[in-house]
């Protein structure tokens, strides 16, 4: 079996190519298989994986770096970098898995990786496995949100409102529909102050409730996000007029080289230096009273 191409991706050239061939081998194929090197693989993951969050995250705690390799290891990551190399490619599957879709499960994926892991592991010792999942994990570590990765829905949702000073989400069971054994809950997940109320369906009621939060948390970070924008767009307005108003009232106040307090009356000084109020100066005269010419003292 050629698997030069796969040893390119990998970024790892085998001594022993039939190390990698057992690693792509599953259990349904034959008697040789990768299960063995899988669990090599797995414990090599794990520990490459906790070294590299280690040195990347110093600030966090022993629970926040466990979440974090938690999510990075699971069978979904797995299978997500497995589907980036082309690994279905190459797997070796028995007849029945092969007819059954299994190159494109994420279980058979996830475990071949693991398994290729392992080979490189047995192949050039530790340093080289680690070199391989390091290599392979890369892009994935770059767009890791430690505040966000491995925390469930409703989770998310309660520390984003805590964090903008909202009140907390109020779940409601609205229906539960199916016989007691089978049963499909509908939960309203509400948020008053932002106007946004969903609905998430499930098997239980958590699940209704985690269905239910990722629809509100998506529509609260987007009310909070339009929210900001139209701020923005009127504050420059608002500011610029509140600079102009500021600017014409200081002109106004200083007349002649005489310093009015800001928001008093614009002030005049005659020839004699005696201060002479403007606004009285140009208004019309009333009647009965006697007009007298601007800069003249009564």
């Amino acid at each position: 079996m050629e698997l030069t191409a796969l040893e390119e991706r990998l970024g790892y050239r085998f001594t022993a190519p039939a190390l990698l061939e057992q690693a792509v081998t599953h259990r349904s194929h034959g008697a040789v298989h990768n299960e063995r090197l899988e669990f090599l693989g797995d414990a090599v993951l794990n520990c490459t994986i906790a070294q590299l969050l280690f040195q990347k995250y110093a600030r966090l705690n022993e629970g926040d770096l466990s979440r974090l390799r938690a999510n990075l290891v699971k069978q979904s990551s797995l299978a997500d970098i497995a589907e980036r190399i082309s690994l279905s490619d190459y797997l070796r599957l028995g007849e029945g898995e092969m007819k059954s879709g299994g190159f494109r499960r994420p279980s058979i994926l996830a475990d071949t990786m693991e398994a290729i892991f392992g080979a490189v592991l047995v192949d050039g010792g530790f340093e080289a496995g680690s070199g391989v999942i390091a290599r392979l994990f890369e892009p994935v570590l770059k767009h890791v949100d430690p505040k966000t990765l491995g925390k469930d829905s409703k989770t998310l949702l309660q520390e984003y409102l805590q964090g903008k000073r909202l009140p907390l989400p109020v779940y409601t069971v609205v229906e539960t529909r199916g016989a007691a054994h089978n049963q499909e809950f509908e939960v309203e997940c509400a948020i008053p102050k932002l106007e946004v109320s969903v609905r998430g369906n499930g098997r239980s009621r958590r699940a209704a409730e985690q269905t239910a939060a990722k629809l509100a948390f998506d529509l609260a970070h987007a009310a909070m996000s339009a929210a900001r924008k139209a701020k923005k767009k009127v504050s420059p307005a608002s500011e610029g007029a509140d600079a102009i108003d500021t600017a014409a009232q200081k002109d106004a106040a200083l007349v002649n080289g005489v310093q009015a307090p800001t928001g008093a009356r614009p002030v005049l000084v005659n020839g004699s230096g005696a201060v002479v109020d403007a606004v009285a100066a140009d208004a019309p005269a009333t009647p009965g009273a006697s007009a007298q010419p601007p800069g003249t003292l009564a």
